[in-house]
């Protein structure tokens, strides 16, 4: 089995250099993680197919550093968390240095990119409270301020193009993100974002171009907050957060602005990232509460565009990898943050991992998430 996982972020460009974690040791009898009173179903490995010797090793592989900087690993099967593990690394806080942090299971976590994927979920949700007309509606009839701009083919503009990033617009985040010509850099330090954003000449027509931007995310905030008067950290707090029960987070603001930074800025716990997979997990249900459409879900992990030969394809903030195994084809979708940030999502094996690591803007590690994903995987198939 060949996941192309490890190159999925296309923001991602190398920028720092990391520092190793220091040696630990873990001791992994095939016991239950720590359980609490969070709604999370704990097991142990054997009990659900898995090598508990395999993950030992990987864990242990983890610690001397042949999986570079990783902080926590996570595995979610037949509804219940059966492996959790954390780990000391070097670490950020938005571009921030934080030194080496031993990382514990109470600790906030940039989830980076992860954060598109939180800010689709707010959309969805605000469409089934009416509040957003539907994927349909056009996105400047949510900015008439902007009217001068909504010109050629950005008149066909929707909410659809802006959560598959198929707007259509030049934009390059393809360079470090200290490079001036960096869009998202270049949106961040403008006057006027909005401005900036709609203001990008047109280069094919909405629906047609995948560009990876995360300007489509903040423009889908700010469409969130005109729909419904709260900002997006406000509006997932009340109607994403509190019905999973997540109590801690935070939201970087985008400098000199009252407005959180919709497409990097979430800071979660590794174990309300696995809630929010298991929400999804669930067909959009947590508990007895339908707390995202399951529409929505289907309609995010739903392929709207492929991103060329090699299989990959995006849904709403979500990425999708179709590869094969012994044969038969496999697909996962992945909510992908910079600096290895991955919630992968195995339905066809009923498995959710969870991982967060300190890599951020190193973009050609070959060990990385993607590969510990593929261990997993393959401790799993081949048990089976």
């Amino acid at each position: 089995m060949k996941l192309r996982l490890s190159g999925a972020c296309a923001g991602i460009i190398a920028l720092s250099y990391w520092c190793c974690n220091p040696m630990v040791s873990h001791n992994l009898p095939d016991h239950s993680p720590e359980k609490l009173n969070d709604g999370i179903a704990i097991g142990t490995l054997s009990e659900v197919g898995i090598d508990s010797a395999a993950l030992f090793n990987l864990s242990t592989q983890i610690d001397t550093g042949f999986y570079p900087n990783i902080h926590s690993l996570l595995i979610y099967k037949k509804n219940k968390l059966v492996f959790e593990q954390y780990y000391p690394g070097k670490d950020q806080n938005w571009g921030e240095d934080l030194g080496v942090i031993n990382h514990r299971i109470q600790d906030l976590h940039d989830v980076r990119s992860i954060s598109k994927s939180i800010v689709s979920a707010c959309i969805g949700i605000a469409i089934d409270q009416q509040k957003i007309k539907g994927v349909d509606a056009r996105v400047f009839d949510y900015f008439k301020e902007h009217a001068a701009l909504d010109t050629g083919l950005k008149k066909g503009l929707t909410i659809k193009h802006l959560l598959s990033m198929t707007a259509g617009l030049l934009w390059n985040e393809e360079v470090p993100y200290d490079n001036p010509e960096n869009s998202e850099i270049q949106m961040s330090n403008s006057a006027d974002p909005i401005q900036f954003i709609l203001s990008r000449p047109s280069t094919a027509p909405p629906g047609k171009q995948w560009k990876y931007n995360g300007g489509t995310t903040h423009l889908l905030s700010v469409i969130l907050e005109k729909s419904t008067g709260q900002q997006v950290d406000d509006f997932a707090r009340d109607y994403l957060f509190k019905p999973l029960g997540i109590d801690s987070f935070s939201w970087t603001r985008i400098p000199g602005m009252d407005q959180p930074a919709a497409a990097s800025g979430l800071r979660l716990r590794s174990r309300d990232l696995l809630k929010f997979g298991i929400l999804f997990h669930q067909g959009g249900k947590w508990l007895d509460q339908q707390v995202v459409p399951n529409q929505w879900v289907v309609d995010s992990f739903k392929p709207q565009i492929q991103l060329g030969p090699d299989g990959t394809e995006y849904g709403y903030q979500f990425w999708i990898f179709n590869e094969t195994y012994k044969g038969k084809p496999i697909s996962i979708v992945a909510a992908v943050g910079n600096g290895d940030q991955r919630i992968f999502f195995d339905e066809a094996n009923d498995l959710l991992t969870v991982i967060t690591a300190g890599n951020y803007n190193l973009r050609n590690i070959k060990n990385n998430s993607a590969a510990i994903f593929r261990k997993i995987h393959d401790a799993l198939l081949s048990n089976n």
